[in-house]
């Protein structure tokens, strides 16, 4: 009599069977990393200057697809693969300044952290893989996981290490598509989130199978409503104010060839035609002055005359000196010296300004290192001057990219902003562009006008709403006088922005952990039911 040995190996049971349909979602690895690559440089045609905003939708959604069914060295790949793409295309004009070594190396390091952030969300995908195909985990609690670990990579990013770069955002490639509205109620961080979710909601959806498209597209519609329909959140008017901005096109970059007062004196050629008009505030960009007026009595007498000669405060920007520490200052210049303000970039680049861990990179880099010389502290004074009654915020270049900067100056009364920058070393490049939509989105995101005032190109004067009221293209000496509305009020993302932005980092990693947790216990579960891992067990 033939008899049949017991399998060893039971029947798959229905969350098996689930884990298994998810996995076969899964690319081969070649084409994962194809497809990242190729989601990387969409994203990129996505963001400024090209602006191509719907690319956005395209590669998110192609970058999480890569990552199903991934393994954690999969993912690490993939997802450095995408950032590799994105960000040397992306940052391509920083070898403009001191060549491919710096371009490369920022590039790699934002690349290898983009690669990191994507194993959570990797590990997203392959803890929740047992949960029904087509259920409300799968299609709506996995698309809000996956979208706040985005976020959350972001919010790193934007902070770690050295203060972050925070210069590239999924929200910020919708400054020019209809969508950038939300941002006066999320802050850019909250916009990612929406964004990234929206994506991983239709990800989800395929990858449940069985398409039915009322049900399965419903998540993704109420996001895309939301996106769509929602309005700036209004701020109140009050008044207006009449602001005289100068791009003096001096040479301002660091290797450019000029003798001690050749950018002041440019500055002021710029402004003459400016003289005799009426205005409230005369604005000139970072390093409009090479000197320091609170040590030189030559460069304090100039504008001193400056001053004067326009019947209004100037805001100008310099390197200034006090004690042993030097900070890349922004100058209230009144004809009173009892009146004058002053404001510290809070935020001085790595590598451009400052050196961190100079002994350390002197080794790797000593020629490179060496070109600066010039140590910026940081500043910690108010991002705001008082012009009479009017508070005006302040950022002073690379300053517009942290959220903090600005909700600092609007929650202290800032009823309009000034942005003050230097380009000149990154000319004929996208930087500027980049910049720009920064200053855009910052527009909306408060509900304030910007004046963007740049040394060397493009300088705008922005509308609460976005909109350009005026501008002054690259390479061009100019001056104009523009009469910006003054608001007040604050939109959510400005009252809440750290509160919004605190939770969404705290929820996520709640939920993560917590789907890391239930996934183990399954796991058990699941090897507790099995005969040879119940003969394991003690």
């Amino acid at each position: 009599m033939r008899t049949t040995m017991p399998s060893l190996v039971p029947a798959a049971t229905p969350g098996q069977g689930t884990l298994q349909r998810a996995r076969s979602w899964s690319m081969p690895l070649w084409a994962a990393v194809s497809a990242a690559a190729a989601a990387g440089f969409l994203l990129n045609l996505a963001s400024p200057p090209v602006g191509w905003w719907p690319l956005t939708f395209v590669s998110v959604t192609a970058a999480l697809l890569t990552l199903v069914g991934r393994s954690i060295g999969g993912a690490l790949l993939v997802g450095t693969t995408f950032g590799a793409v994105f960000y040397t295309t992306h940052l391509v004009w920083v070898a403009e300044f001191l060549g491919p070594v710096p371009w490369l190396t920022l590039a790699g390091l934002e690349a290898i952290l983009f690669g990191v952030g994507a194993v959570p969300l990797a590990l997203a995908y392959r803890w929740t893989a047992r949960q029904r195909p087509g259920g409300s985990m799968q299609l709506i609690a996995v698309p809000l996981l996956v979208g706040g670990l985005w976020a959350v990579r972001e919010v790193v990013m934007g902070a770690w290490p050295y203060s972050g770069f925070p210069w590239a955002r999924v929200g910020t490639t919708q400054v020019g598509g209809p969508f950038v509205e939300v941002a006066s109620w999320t802050g850019v961080t909250g916009l990612s989130f929406l964004i990234v979710t929206m994506c991983a909601a239709v990800v989800q959806r395929l990858r449940a199978g069985r398409f039915r498209f009322v049900r399965g597209l419903l998540p993704v519609g109420v996001v895309a409503v939301l996106l769509a329909v929602a309005p700036q959140f209004p701020t109140t008017e009050a008044g207006a104010f009449r602001v005289g901005w100068v791009q003096g096109n001096g040479p301002t970059g660091y290797f450019d060839v000029k003798a001690p007062g050749d950018v002041l004196a440019a500055q002021s050629s710029a402004t003459r035609p400016l003289y005799g008009k009426p205005m409230d505030l005369l604005a000139w960009p970072e390093g409009g002055v090479d000197a320091d007026p609170l040590n030189d009595p030559d460069a304090a007498a100039a504008l001193d005359r400056i001053v004067q000669a326009a019947g209004a405060p100037l805001l100008m920007n310099a390197a200034t000196t006090r004690g042993d520490d030097v900070f890349n200052t922004s100058l209230l210049w009144t004809a009173d010296p009892a009146d004058r303000q002053w404001h510290d970039k809070v935020n001085p680049v790595p590598f451009g300004e400052y050196v961190p861990d100079r002994w350390f990179y002197e080794r790797i880099a000593p020629d490179l290192v060496g070109l600066i010389q010039r140590e910026y502290t940081p500043g910690t004074n108010s991002p705001l001057a008082k012009v009479g009654d009017v508070r005006v915020g302040l950022a002073i270049c690379f300053d517009v990219i942290y959220d903090t900067v600005i909700w600092d100056g609007v929650q202290q009364g800032a009823q309009l902003f000034v942005f003050q920058t230097n380009n000149a070393d990154f000319r004929g490049t996208d930087e500027n562009l980049q910049q720009l939509a920064f200053a855009r989105m910052r527009a909306v995101e408060t509900g304030r006008a910007v004046v963007n005032v740049s040394t060397v190109g493009t300088s705008q004067v922005i509308a609460p709403d976005g909109t350009t009221i005026d501008n002054i293209g690259v390479d061009t000496a100019g001056a104009s006088i523009s009469t910006v509305p003054l608001r007040t009020g604050l939109t959510p993302s400005t009252a809440l922005g750290p509160s919004l932005t605190g939770f969404l980092v705290l929820a996520s990693s709640v939920a993560f952990a917590a789907a890391g947790f239930t996934h183990r216990a399954r796991t058990r579960a699941v090897d507790m039911d099995h005969p040879i891992g119940q003969g394991r067990r003690p």
